[in-house]
């Protein structure tokens, strides 16, 4: 049913997957960033996810195959992505897709890079605006890993609290002797935690998922380690911290998020800082759900229901 072609935006690898029935009018198109760290996962780990999305939604979708970290210095990752992006937008005719229907979608990093492109984009003029955007558990800031979703889900498999910020300094090629520093919060100096108060921040999370949460203690600031980590604070690491007058712009959104997961509440404080800037979110929490579920989507027994309702809530808000 797919016509699938591996090629070239802008010197980054893509694979192209377009529905072979032709149709009437110029179909949307649906630019995928697979998740792993920025240091993991490839075209390949997500094919059966970017076939299903394509065929399912009657999209042509784009699977960036972006650089990985370490081999690729961050933020090579990210460069990779908006380049790959805006390319697929001053081309996307070429492929029978309407430029003013795309949908950015990725999950994990790739949520994040999801978020920094749209971000990105949004004061662009030579480029239609991006129609919306789907973000599947994304990491969102890297201030505050106290927060509620990072005390319940601490010892979770696939992505404990501990192996996040072990992954992100890895990912950052960063000294992993700082990881304990980074989840006290001692890399924040106390004027931009209180700047940052108002987006980041358990109050702002819904009583029903703060069952058992108990504030941590406070903890010195450690001008070194903030001095090594300070990627950490940049929006396109954090989308979190981009400003109102950015996140008033961002296009229709939808969220995913798993109550099994260490970043539940990225997903959740980023959809309240959406709708406080009136942009229209969907959202989609999935109770069995866990971090990495949507990567055994397709594997028959070995799959779990909240894989497969990931991909058809995304291929429902596609459509």
């Amino acid at each position: 049913k797919l016509f699938i072609k591996d090629l070239h935006f802008d010197e980054v690898p893509v694979r192209i997957y377009l529905p072979r029935v032709p149709s009437a009018s110029k179909r949307r198109g649906v630019i995928f960033f697979h998740g792993g760290c920025g240091m993991f996962g490839s075209i390949r780990s997500h094919e059966r996810i970017c076939r299903c999305i394509a065929r399912k939604s009657d999209s042509v979708v784009v699977s960036v195959g972006y650089h990985l970290s370490p081999e690729h210095k961050y933020p090579s990752q990210n460069l990779d992505c908006l380049a790959a992006t805006v390319h697929f937008m001053k081309t996307a005719e070429n492929y029978g897709v309407d430029p003013g229907r795309i949908i950015v979608c990725g999950d994990s990093a790739g949520g994040t890079f999801t978020a920094s492109v749209c971000q990105e984009l949004v004061n662009r003029r030579d480029i239609p605006k991006i129609c919306a955007q789907v973000l599947i558990y994304p990491l969102l800031q890297a201030l505050n890993f106290n927060l509620p979703s990072h005390q319940k889900n601490a010892f979770v498999a696939f992505l404990s609290r501990e192996r996040t910020v072990r992954f992100i300094l890895k990912y950052l090629k960063k000294d992993c002797s700082m990881k304990e520093a980074i989840l006290a919060g001692s890399h924040v100096p106390e004027s931009m935690n209180l700047k940052y108060r108002k987006w980041i921040n358990p109050d702002l999370i819904p009583e029903i998922f703060k069952l058992g949460y108990k504030p941590p203690l406070p903890t010195s600031f450690l001008p070194q380690v903030h001095e090594e980590a300070k990627e950490l604070f940049n929006t396109r690491f954090s989308p979190l911290l981009a400003e109102d007058a950015v996140v008033c712009c961002l296009p229709d959104t939808c969220i995913i998020t798993c109550e099994h997961d260490v970043l539940r509440d990225d997903g959740l404080l980023y959809k309240k800082r959406l709708e406080d800037n009136n942009v229209k979110v969907t959202w989609y929490h999935m109770k069995e759900g866990f971090h990495c579920a949507l990567a055994f989507f397709g594997y028959g027994i070995f799959s779990f229901p909240s894989s497969s309702k990931m991909v058809n809530y995304t291929v429902n808000f596609i459509k």
